[in-house]
Parts: C-alpha cells; sequence; structure tokens
C-alpha cells in the first residue's frame, strides 16, 4: 500500500513538472535579447528630445552608458521596467523590458554619434547600436523666439486669417543634372517644404515633350522630416521623383506644375475653459503652390556607328545554346541576356544571323526593370529560336552590341561568342514539317497533304437553260446598286458631321465618360485605389473638356467654373461637379476608411456628370 502511494506520489511529481515546463517553455522561448538605442534623427539646436536604451529582459545589470558628446544632459538615466503575459489559444507568451531614459538638450550645429551602450545579462554583455543625430541651427525667422522647441517651432499651427506666404509653404523641383547627353537618364525631385500645417496637396504631372519619363514608385503616406533651408527649419518631404530620358537635344524646359494645398489654421475659442482643455478648433484653408520650372541642356552624342543599338548608359552582354548538336527539324534556341543601368526600354534589339536554310522566329524578349533613384536598370532577356531543315555543320557568329558608356563618354562594343552547330539527319524530310506559331517551341509534321475529296449528289442546271435576263440576274444589279447608293448618303452624312471635331466630342462627352465610370466601378469593386482614382479624375475632366471643346491641358477650376456660367449652367450644378472633382482629389491621399471614401467619390461623380449632362444642351 505505501509502495502504491509513493508511486502515485512519483507520477503527480512528475505531471506537475510536465506541466510546469509546458507553461514556462513558450514563455522561456523569447527572442535573442537585444539592448536597442532610439533618439531623433534630427533635432534643432537648443531643442530638449530623449534618448532611451532598452534591454527586453528584467534580469539586465550592470548598464554602462556610453559618453555623450555634443549634448547637454539634462537628466537621466532613469531606469523603468515593464512586463505582460499573453494567453491566446492556450499559448502563453510574455514580455519584459528595462528602459534607461536620458533629457538631452541639443548644442551647437553638426553631425554626432552616440556610441553603444552596455549591459550584462546572464554573465554575458550585449551592446546596442550606436546612432547618428544631426542637430541643425536655430530658426533663424525675424518673429522666431526660440523656447528650446526647435522642431514644433518649425510645424506651427496658424492662426486662422494668417498669410502664407511663399517662404512659409513651397515645392521644389530639381534635376539631379541640368547638363547631359541624349538618352542620358535624369532623376527629377519635386519635395515640399513647409512651415505651416499642411493636411492635403494634390497636382497633375505635366507633359513632359521631348522626355520619356518613368515614375518612381513612392509611398502613398507621406513622411515629414526637419530640414534647415534658407535659414530656416521645414519639415520636408519628398513628393514625386521621375526618371526621365530625353528624346532630343538642345534646351528642354521642364514646366511648372501649380498644385493646391489645405492649410489647416488654429482658431481662437471665445471659451477660455475650451481653448485651454481642447486647444481651439481648425478650418482648412487652401493655398495655391507653383513649382519653378527647370531647363535641361541636352547634348547630342558623337556620332553614332552603324551597329549602335540606341543604347546609353553601362551595359553587359551574355549569351546561351540550348544544344550544339542537334537533328533536323529540332528547335535550336539561343537567349541574349543584357544587363545593366540606362535607357533599357528604348534598346534595339540585338539580331542572330542564322544560316539561310535554318527557319526563324520572331525573338521572344522577357524585360524585369527596376526603376529607382539611381535610374532605370535590371535584365533584358531575347530567346531566338530556329530549326534546322537540313544536315550539316553550320556557324553562328557572334552578336555584337553597341552602346554609349557615360563613364568614358565613348561608345563600347560587347561581342557573344561564335557557335557551331551539328545538324545530323532526323525524321521525315524538310518538306513535310510546319511550325506551330502559336507555341514557336512546337512542330507538327504533316501526316497528309491531300485533302478529303467531297462525295455525294451534285444538283446542274438542264442543257440550253441559261440565267442571263432571270429576275435574279437583274435583281443582281439593281440590290448592290441601291445599296451603294444609301451608303454614299450616309457616310457623306458622317463625314460633314466629323468635319466638326468638337462637336463630335461634344456629342460622344457622355458615352465616353459613362464607358469610363464603367471602368472605374470595375475598379471599385476590385478594391483598386490608385487606378480608381486615376479612372475616375480622367472621367471628369475629360467629359468637361469634351463638353465645354477645351483642352484638358487648359482647363482649370476657374475656367470651368467662367465658362460654364456662360453657357448658362446653374450654380448648383458647377459646385456639383467643382466638389466632384475637389472630392476624388482629396480623397486620394486623405486618410480614413478607404472604401466608403471610393463609393463616396463615384457616387458624387455618377451625379455630376448627369446633371452637368442635363444642364448643358449644343
Amino acid at each position: 500500500m505505501k509502495t502504491y502511494k509513493k508511486q502515485t506520489h512519483t507520477m503527480r511529481q512528475l505531471i506537475f513538472f510536465l506541466l510546469l515546463a509546458i507553461t514556462v517553455l513558450p514563455i522561456q522561448a523569447k527572442n535573442d535579447v537585444t539592448l536597442v538605442a532610439e533618439a531623433p534623427d534630427v533635432v534643432v539646436s537648443g531643442d530638449q528630445f530623449r534618448l532611451t536604451f532598452t534591454v527586453n529582459t528584467q534580469k539586465g545589470k550592470d548598464f554602462l552608458a556610453p559618453s555623450i558628446s555634443g549634448f547637454d544632459v539634462l537628466m537621466g538615466p532613469s531606469r523603468s521596467q515593464q512586463s505582460s503575459t499573453q494567453i491566446i489559444n492556450g499559448k502563453v507568451s510574455s514580455s519584459s523590458a528595462i528602459t534607461y531614459t536620458y533629457i538631452l538638450m541639443a548644442g551647437k550645429e553638426g553631425t554626432y554619434t552616440i556610441p553603444a551602450a552596455s549591459i550584462e545579462v546572464d554573465g554575458k554583455k550585449i551592446f546596442s547600436n550606436a546612432l547618428t543625430i544631426k542637430v541643425l541651427p536655430p530658426d533663424q525667422s525675424a518673429g522666431n523666439q526660440q523656447s528650446g522647441q526647435g522642431q514644433s517651432n518649425s510645424s506651427r499651427g496658424q492662426i486662422a486669417g494668417g498669410k502664407i506666404s511663399d517662404k512659409d509653404l513651397f515645392i521644389t523641383a530639381t534635376a539631379a543634372k541640368t547638363t547631359v547627353y541624349e538618352q542620358e537618364a535624369i532623376l527629377l525631385t519635386y519635395k515640399v517644404y513647409t512651415l505651416v500645417n499642411l493636411r492635403q496637396l494634390y497636382g497633375k504631372m505635366p507633359d513632359l515633350k521631348g522626355f520619356h519619363t518613368q515614375e518612381i514608385e513612392l509611398p502613398q503616406q507621406k513622411t515629414f522630416s526637419l530640414e534647415h533651408y534658407n535659414g530656416r527649419n521645414y519639415n520636408t518631404t519628398i513628393w514625386s521623383q521621375y526618371v526621365l530620358f530625353p528624346q532630343q537635344t538642345g534646351k528642354l524646359e521642364i514646366p511648372s506644375i501649380t498644385f493646391e494645398g489645405i492649410v489647416a489654421q488654429q482658431t481662437i475659442s471665445d471659451d477660455p475653459f475650451d481653448a485651454f482643455f481642447n486647444g481651439g478648433g481648425y478650418i482648412e484653408v487652401k493655398k495655391k503652390i507653383v513649382t519653378p520650372k527647370v531647363t535641361i541642356n541636352v547634348k547630342p552624342l558623337p556620332a553614332k556607328p552603324d551597329n549602335f543599338s540606341g543604347g546609353v548608359g553601362e551595359f553587359t552582354l551574355s549569351s546561351s545554346i540550348n544544344a550544339k548538336e542537334v537533328k533536323t527539324n529540332d528547335a535550336v534556341t539561343i537567349k541574349l541576356t543584357i544587363k545593366g543601368a540606362g535607357n533599357m526600354k528604348l534598346i534595339n534589339t540585338p539580331e542572330v544571323k542564322f544560316p539561310e536554310d535554318f527557319e526563324i522566329y520572331d525573338p521572344k524578349v522577357t524585360n524585369n526593370f527596376d526603376v529607382s533613384r539611381a535610374g532605370l536598370s535590371g535584365t533584358q532577356t531575347i530567346e531566338y529560336l530556329a530549326i534546322p531543315r537540313h544536315a550539316g555543320d553550320f556557324t553562328i557568329p557572334q552578336v555584337e552590341f553597341t552602346y554609349f558608356d557615360l563613364k568614358s563618354q565613348a561608345y563600347k562594343t560587347l561581342k557573344t561568342e561564335e557557335y557551331h552547330l551539328k545538324v545530323a539527319k532526323g525524321k521525315g524530310n524538310a518538306d513535310q514539317v510546319i511550325a506551330d506559331f502559336t507555341n514557336k517551341e512546337n512542330v507538327k509534321v504533316l501526316g497528309q497533304d491531300v485533302r478529303f475529296i467531297k462525295l455525294g449528289d451534285t444538283e446542274l442546271l438542264p442543257k440550253g437553260k441559261v440565267f442571263f435576263g432571270t429576275t435574279g440576274y437583274w435583281l443582281g444589279y439593281i440590290i448592290p446598286f441601291i445599296i451603294f447608293v444609301v451608303l454614299v448618303i450616309f457616310f457623306r452624312k458622317q463625314a460633314a458631321e466629323n468635319a466638326n471635331i468638337a462637336k463630335v466630342k461634344t456629342k460622344k462627352a457622355n458615352k465616353v465618360a459613362t464607358k469610363r465610370m464603367k471602368l472605374a466601378g470595375k475598379l471599385l469593386a476590385e478594391n483598386k485605389k490608385n487606378e480608381f482614382y486615376d479612372e475616375v479624375l480622367k472621367a471628369l475632366w475629360g467629359y468637361i473638356s469634351d463638353k465645354l471643346s477645351i483642352p484638358v491641358s487648359q482647363l482649370s477650376k476657374d475656367n470651368i467654373e467662367a465658362e460654364l456660367m456662360r453657357y448658362g449652367v446653374s450654380d448648383e450644378v458647377t459646385k456639383t461637379f467643382i466638389d466632384a472633382l475637389n472630392e476624388c482629389e482629396f480623397a486620394r491621399y486623405a486618410p480614413g476608411n478607404e472604401n466608403e471614401a471610393m463609393d463616396k467619390v463615384y457616387a458624387a461623380s455618377v451625379e455630376a456628370i448627369s446633371k452637368m449632362e442635363n444642364s448643358i444642351k449644343h
């Protein structure tokens, strides 16, 4: 009996330790212990800011702070600890941390490095990351009173009614190079500088005549950072960037763009308690911003060799062949790969010269390009397929690729290797083989080349009976003549109407807009936000352009209102249309529920087009 109790007690202990291990192991199975240092990347001289060191365990001891130079230590280090435990679906997870905090004040302008700190955990010394902090000089605006909060000064809120000057909010247009060769890549950057509370911004990219343009994909959610510019500390962000390839020589101009910004200005409440606790309210004010023009001087390329591919940049060329020994009617594939950076989309495809009795097919071109601030780079793969029809030894000569190298400012010629191909006699003969053009890698052999002769009774006219002079004979002349006359009248009428292009566009404006809105509805259902807003804006601008017979490039909201007034359109309908344009442009970058915003924009746009169609009568 005692033995049984002892075994039961031992079993209970075993189960207890097993459950304890199951419970504790997930808690202990944490990530490696780390010590992370955090602080702002950019501060202003006189700013106070936090420097923190966080270790993700509570077992840390002997924290050793780094030497902090260039900053005044106002407080620290203060130690705080946090811990939490979660149980989700029976799984236990735990986290704990200790944070050491310093309050620092930025000193002189410059760039400073805060070395790594260290802490001991379970007898092992852990080191943090080092930090680099840039200190900007104080804002030199006339009315700026430094309060030790330079960053807040640079993003201050304006009092309602205050004037927003061109120095408070502006956008720069900068080209990385202003003197380039034809087809040389140029990085064009539009950067926002603001001292005010900028809520929204929108504008259309101009038609860059003389350039091939590639837009660099940037995050929709813009992040601002501090920058000292012309004596002021601005919040800045890169709004858009493009890689341009000039297509002609001489002086090319990048025209200015007009942006429209929405700035929040603070209202002063009459209620002192509301002003103290809630900070008062805000009103939104529109501000037009015009970017400067940029002039690019494009130099012609030196005298071009006959085999010039059109490539400008830096490239490499490689090749491969699927087999050097084949049989007749087998496919031979040669693959060329062009890799590098430059005007990749504009180069001419190099040509492989196969022997004359090879059956050759159009090359298959595969592009894998990446657009970045460094330009357009990637690979272009060209696959050539040919079929030898006769046996023998053949030579496929080298392929040459000549491009203009920007570093050496000279033409360079790249060459592939020469291929020697042995073709043995295969099955069938050359005259019985055809290519399947839907898949050029497949070859079909005809089993027979004579069509089956159709059998059956054939009815013939009795001897002496003729078709000439019968009713059917005369109808064969009269009916085509009548159809011809009707078609001539119809097409003359159509030609007369089409001669007035503006009238044709006006008549078809609603049809074109409806077609675009249907496509927008499809994009809405697929939740493709950017494509949806692009299509709605095209529908609205295109519709009003056709209706008013004014090119889109010459349209603005101001002259739309003036023209609609001239056509006798009511203020209410005009406001509905302008509001639809604004709502579409605002919603694209506004935070909040995207689906709800897209539904609202779609409904407003359909209503605006419908009301306008009923108001403008030509």
